[in-house]
């Protein structure tokens, strides 16, 4: 879909990222549409749409007064807006010249492709929500292969994640996350390992068992295994997805108005299968290991309820105060897990609290950890690609409110400091360098926003591919 080319083809749809009005005189627009451009610009116009009937110019302007983690998001932002349009136009073909000196073309047409993403697979009339672009083509002779490569990798990526969050329970339960997980590894390269509820059993991990009791389909727990002759890291870092593939809450029951988007509680889980696709398919040279603890959470059969005390992976005990707060219960047991891989990072990602939503709205994800480093990078990476992170304390006084009388734990703690208390259950089941992300917020949209689109937004795809890659330079 994406190419590099020196040339370019007059007649096709053309965008022009410019970071100076006194550029718009190098185009290639008549002198009535230089006219126009000026005139839009000089009326703080950054986005101009310029119809020459046979086709479409597009002109974007860099914001130069805006830092440039912000100004490279305006113009992903207004990719967006080039979809929409050439949808209308049904356009096949975009050019894409970049005359700044900071390549925008890379993340603008990464937001393209992103963009141009739809989950259309139950609907009988697919014209209607079918795109005709098939090709963008990045004029540049400062770009290599190889930056292409990436940006196809991430964005299959993170369009394999919405393909996972998107799916209802009535197809994407866990067993089938885990066949789609294995059907993507032979198709990328990677290794994977399906336990099966009888595996579960056999390793006690309680927290999974339990919250899989009120459903009619058993829990899996995905391994995947990317790990390259060529791995610049000789211990693995450890990728734990939450894959919550529908939760009712159990006894806890939601109320309407929450459950209508809960196929969303597998985000986290969708997250690290994109990015070990994106990794393998772009051959990144680290090793990572994905552990993905899957069920759904329901009321019906056997469920657990509160009071009752439940045996973690680890031997902890743990006494249930509520049956809604079960992402942390499966997470725990991945943790526990990872220990025997003697990792020297891992990451676990979650839509686990509302608490986090109320806390910093849908804009960004809560980051906690032991890891100061770690922290550190990741905030970073997290501006550059605009999935952004806050760092929440992981004082010890917080710890109180998970003090049983009865176990060693209880599972949640008062309304109050949620996202903390939750990260501080997790924090439990480490003893390595660790990284928590609350990505309930930036994980699914119930309208279209921008090139993350409606449904599942793919969210750390993105982050954790760059992250990744950025240790193998």
């Amino acid at each position: 879909m994406i190419k590099l080319t020196d040339k370019y083809v007059v007649e096709e749809d053309i965008v022009y990222i410019i970071t100076d009005k006194k550029q718009v005189h190098d185009l290639q627009l008549t002198k009535d549409e230089i006219s126009f451009v000026i005139k839009m610009l000089e009326n703080k116009k950054d986005f101009i749409h310029v119809n020459s009937l046979y086709k479409s110019s597009f002109i974007i302007l860099a914001n130069k007064e805006h830092d440039k983690d912000l100004r490279v998001e305006e113009i992903r932002n207004h990719s967006a807006k080039v979809i929409s349009i050439i949808a209308d136009t049904k356009s096949e073909k975009l050019n894409i010249i970049d005359l700044s000196k900071d390549l925008y073309s890379i993340a603008f047409a990464e937001a393209l492709i992103l963009s141009n993403y739809s989950f259309d697979k139950y609907i009988a009339d697919k014209k209607e929500k079918e795109s005709t672009l098939k090709e963008i083509k990045i004029v540049s002779n400062r770009l290599i292969g190889q930056d292409l490569f990436e940006i196809e990798a991430v964005t299959t990526g993170v369009y394999h994640a919405r393909d996972i969050v998107n799916e209802p329970l009535s197809y994407m339960t866990a067993k089938k996350l885990s066949e789609e997980i294995e059907k993507l590894g032979k198709k990328y390269g990677f290794k994977t390992e399906v336990l099966d509820k009888g595996k579960i059993e056999s390793l006690n991990m309680g927290g999974l068992l339990a919250v899989n009791r009120g459903s009619v389909d058993p829990p899996t727990f995905s391994i995947l295994k990317w790990e390259p002759e060529n791995a610049i890291n000789k211990k693995s870092i450890v990728l734990v997805g939450k894959g919550l593939v529908f939760d009712t809450g159990g006894i806890n029951l939601k109320p309407s108005g929450s459950l209508e988007t809960m196929k969303c509680d597998k985000s986290g889980g969708a997250t690290v299968v994109g990015v070990v696709c994106a990794l393998a398919k772009a051959k990144i040279p680290i090793n990572v290991i994905g552990l993905i603890p899957a069920t759904d959470n329901r009321p019906g059969n056997n469920a657990y309820v509160p009071e009752d005390i439940i045996t973690m992976f680890d031997g902890t005990t743990v006494e249930i105060s509520n049956t809604d707060a079960e992402g942390r219960l499966i997470l725990a047991d991945a943790l526990s897990y990872a220990k025997k891989y003697k990792p020297e990072l891992v990451i676990d990602l979650a839509t686990l609290t509302g608490a986090a939503v109320v806390a910093l709205g849908e804009n960004a994800s809560a980051i906690f950890g032991n890891s100061y480093k770690h922290i550190t990078e990741l905030k970073e990476i997290g501006f550059e690609v605009w999935e952004r992170l806050v760092e929440l304390p992981l004082w010890e006084d917080y710890k109180e409110q998970l003090k049983s009388p009865v176990a060693d734990l209880k599972n949640c703690g008062s309304r109050w400091g949620g996202a903390i208390t939750a990260a501080k259950f997790l924090e439990h089941f480490t003893d390595y360098n660790w990284i928590h992300l609350d990505i309930a917020g930036p994980a699914f949209t119930e309208k279209k926003d921008s090139y993350r689109g409606q449904g599942g937004t793919g969210v750390g795809v993105r982050l954790l591919f760059n992250y990744l890659k950025n240790k193998t330079k």
